[in-house]
């Protein structure tokens, strides 16, 4: 695990956004996994400028969703696909048809995740999955107490999720207390993963992701488990955490030897 401290949010973003560019410049045809949620915008910003400046292109991309709200259609406010085309989708050059969104509305859920894992495969796997972590430590809707083995799935969101995310529902509004997300099995099964964290209020669970123990209790953890998972932070979700600076030495080092190496 490559834990990467730095200022503030937008160099998170900005992080993020050169590890996804330089997928895409060395295999344009990659699949990606990406994430809903307040973290992952800024990098999808940052992406957006970046291939309207004729820097970065999707137009071969095909791309994964982690989730999706249980009972919301595609054309819903609050479905994670209309969160997709409006954050990302709708402004840059990928192809709609090669974009894939848990099936909120499936008439048969379970058959429906059941597809959705036959299609990752199908596709060749995802090369880059993008996440972000809820204060619980969930990653996707794999809420605490999800099996690290576990696949793509209906799951049932914990009180202190539906809190969290009360915020964009109206109210009055229907707020669904179900999901089908990618399990963790399916996550440790990307190439590369990469965790987005920003913020004192995640602070708690980026120390149990990176410094306890391997635990369903905080389901972030089994990234502990990648070949290839790197934590990108600020100093605030960074607080928790033992000795900074050995972090920060740490990807010091890393990035010699990638100069090192020509990467």
């Amino acid at each position: 695990m490559k834990v990467v401290i730095l200022k503030d949010a937008a160099a998170v973003a900005a992080y993020g956004a050169d590890i996804f560019s330089k997928q895409l410049a060395q295999k344009p045809d990659s699949v990606l996994g990406l994430a809903t949620g307040s973290t992952p915008v800024a990098l999808y910003k940052e992406l957006i400028a970046r291939n309207q400046a004729g820097k970065v292109s999707f137009a071969k991309t095909r791309s994964f969703n982690l989730d999706e709200y249980l009972g919301l259609a595609d054309d819903h406010p609050q479905s994670y696909r209309h969160f997709m085309n409006v954050n990302l989708f709708d402004h840059v050059d990928i192809d709609k048809a090669n974009t894939c969104v848990p099936p909120g509305n499936a008439k048969d859920p379970r058959a429906a995740c059941e597809q959705y894992e036959q299609d990752i495969k199908k596709a060749g796997g995802i090369d880059v999955q993008l996440l972000g972590i809820g204060r619980n430590g969930h990653i996707g809707f794999n809420e605490p107490s999800s099996s690290l083995a576990s696949r793509t799935r209906i799951k049932t969101l914990t009180k202190e999720t539906i809190d969290d995310n009360s915020r964009f529902f109206g109210p009055d509004e229907y707020q669904p207390q179900l999901s089908i997300t990618m399990g963790i099995g399916t996550i440790l099964e990307s190439k590369k993963a990469v965790l987005l964290a920003t913020g004192e209020a995640k602070a708690e669970a980026i120390k149990a992701t990176v410094e306890g123990p391997l635990t369903a209790a905080c389901p972030a953890s089994a990234l502990q488990m990648h070949p290839d998972a790197v934590i990108i932070i600020d100093e605030a979700a960074a607080s928790l955490l033992g000795d900074t600076d050995f972090y920060k030495h740490i990807e010091t080092e890393n990035q010699k030897l990638e100069q090192l190496l020509g990467r």
